[in-house]
């Protein structure tokens, strides 16, 4: 038997054929009709049979579909309550998808609840039943995980784990207040440190590294850093002190037995975990007295929200 997992993204829709082994088969994608949701349930429609004519399979061989969505889902109705980035507000896009093609159940998720169910079926917290998982992009999205499943809180809002403030009056953050976690730990915190740091240091390398690669990114201090560059150590220290708060009270709250990281930023691996336990070993609750939360790097890269809709009727 197979699943259809479906991550629904502000660019693309990418829909993958996942085995009961919760590997992936074949993926495909198309762009998304952002600006028309009944567009995005036929596209989303279209890229499922292509798929299963690809490997010669039908709808009987497949158990149901799951949908990863951006934004406030209701699991229980299959509605997409409100997604700012998309056109969405209390639509039935489970339902919809259901008119188009003989699925048995389409389920929907938060494409952050779903990218941390997956790391935790077929990734980074495999083998865990309590796991947390923070992906360090544009922002900080987030996932919780309890006794195996997705905690949605009462009104399916839950896990906005990006936007609990580490910094009272700080940084002013897209969702309205200042000082959260995303604010910092994201990547375009991270972007930004950097460019604070060379206007306040025109002699490190961090300049040069510009030059070369064209942009500053998330790489820049890491590298500059391995280089010998002061001011590129200085970032990452000032990064890490941060990302290692957010972790510290997250441990604190849930106590998971995995914290996985995910995002661009995760490609440091070990020189990121390195850093980041000694810090989260003195902060976190319990004084070395009680088994300690692993902090583990994400397994699934992109493919996490396909992996993770394909895993929510199971």
């Amino acid at each position: 038997m197979y699943y259809l997992g479906i991550d629904l993204g502000g660019t693309n829709i990418a829909v993958g054929l996942v085995n009961e082994e919760l590997a992936l088969v074949c993926k495909d994608s198309l762009p998304t009709p952002a600006t028309d949701p009944v567009a995005i349930a036929d596209t989303m429609a279209v890229l499922c049979r292509r798929l299963l004519k690809k490997e010669g399979l039908s709808f009987d061989d497949v158990a149901y579909a799951g949908i990863a969505c951006p934004g406030i889902v209701n699991r229980a109705s299959g509605e997409v309550i409100y997604a700012n980035n998309i056109n969405f507000d209390h639509f039935p896009l489970a339902h919809l998808l259901c008119e188009r093609m003989p699925l048995k159940a389409v389920y929907l998720e938060n494409d952050a609840n779903a990218a941390a169910l997956g790391e935790a079926k077929a990734g980074g917290a495999r083998g865990t039943k309590n796991s947390v998982m923070i992906t360090l992009g544009t922002g900080v999205g987030g996932g919780i995980i309890i006794d195996g499943k997705v905690y949605m809180g009462f009104n399916c809002a839950g896990g906005e784990l990006g936007h609990m403030v580490i910094q009272k009056d700080g940084r002013p953050c897209t969702c309205g207040r200042r000082g959260c976690f995303e604010a910092y730990s994201s990547a375009t915190g991270l972007v930004r440190m950097t460019q604070e740091k060379m206007e306040a240091r025109p002699d490190s390398l961090m300049h040069e590294l510009v030059r070369r690669h064209g942009k500053v990114s998330g790489r820049t201090a890491f590298d500059a850093e391995r280089a010998g560059d002061e001011a590129g150590a200085e970032v990452v220290a000032e990064y890490v002190s941060y990302l290692a708060c957010g972790i510290s009270n997250l441990i604190n709250i849930f106590q998971p037995e995995a914290l996985v990281i995910g995002g661009g930023v995760c490609n440091e691996k070990e020189n990121l975990l390195n850093r980041l336990y000694p810090i989260v070993r003195r902060e976190a609750y319990g004084g070395g007295r009680v088994p300690a939360t692993e902090l583990r790097i994400a397994e699934l890269g992109n493919d996490a929200g396909i992996i993770g809709a394909a895993c929510l009727g199971l």
